[in-house]
């Protein structure tokens, strides 16, 4: 979605501003202008149903918002996974070449370290935007084709270059993994259930009718302000490589710096 790609390329403290200011300005000014359209007496007549009612609203918004956030932390999760057993398996892949005869092992280990340059310098800019890079795609193609050039004479090299066909085939895997978890991991509907249903769950409070309407303007201020922290938690979080809070390349970066 457009409008979340334009708030990730905000600072956090901005989009906080954007998304906790509104929504908690929304919960305190409610009860202030029911009391203006309604007495308090009329008001009270609802608290029972109301509060019956807000009552399976509220934990129907819970679920969502919880299994939301529950999601997302394990996405997140997973992002820094598949980037980890990324560099894992090209460590794995280069410590395989030394089995191989010196030109090969030269051209191989210059393809990982090209493939790993962009990983980091082009790729992980383009994640950002939830893109993937046409250069680091290159550059694992010619990282096969490097592997797949070599002299299998031997029962020896055969053995060796599978274990190297199995290393490149969890590189993939895994680049496919974290460019699939870079375009977000919340749909644009659930977005619009999570957006809505906060302003209808803030909003239902605005029809109880409290004796002391500042003890129930703070109340549902803090209502607010806590759903939409939690949704500043789940956005800042649902794109793995964007935001301020966003997997590091650290781990493939750390492997570019050991190769010779």
């Amino acid at each position: 979605m457009n409008w979340i790609s334009a708030l990730l390329e905000m600072p956090s403290w901005a989009v906080g501003l954007l998304l906790i200011g509104p929504g908690t300005i929304f919960g305190i000014v409610g009860p202030l202008l029911m009391r203006g359209f309604f007495r308090l007496d009329h008001l009270k007549i609802n608290n029972e149903v109301a509060g019956f009612t807000i009552a399976v609203i509220g934990a129907i918004y819970a679920v969502v918002l919880g299994f939301a956030t529950i999601v997302v932390w394990e996405k997140f999760r997973e992002a820094e996974s598949a980037v980890m057993k990324e560099a894992m398996a090209l460590s794995s892949l280069s410590q395989l070449t030394n089995a191989a005869d010196k030109p090969a092992a030269e051209q191989i280990r210059a393809k990982i370290r090209a493939y790993e340059r962009a990983i980091v310098n082009d790729e992980w800019p383009a994640m950002s935007r939830g893109h993937q890079s046409p250069i680091a795609a290159k550059a694992l193609d010619e990282l096969y084709a490097a592997v797949l050039a070599q002299n299998q004479g031997g029962d020896r090299e055969v053995a060796i270059f599978r274990a190297q066909i199995a290393g490149l085939n969890d590189i993939s895997q895994a680049r496919g993994q974290r460019l699939s978890l870079a375009t977000g991991v919340v749909p644009g509907a659930v977005w619009l259930v999570l957006v809505i249903g906060a302003f209808f769950t803030i909003g239902y409070t605005f029809f109880f009718g409290a004796a002391n309407l500042s003890a129930q303007v703070i109340m549902n201020a803090l209502l607010s302000f806590l759903i939409f922290l939690t949704l500043f938690a789940i956005l800042d979080i649902s794109h793995p490589f964007s935001g301020k809070f966003q997997v590091s390349p650290e781990d493939i970066e750390a492997q570019l710096h050991q190769q010779p």
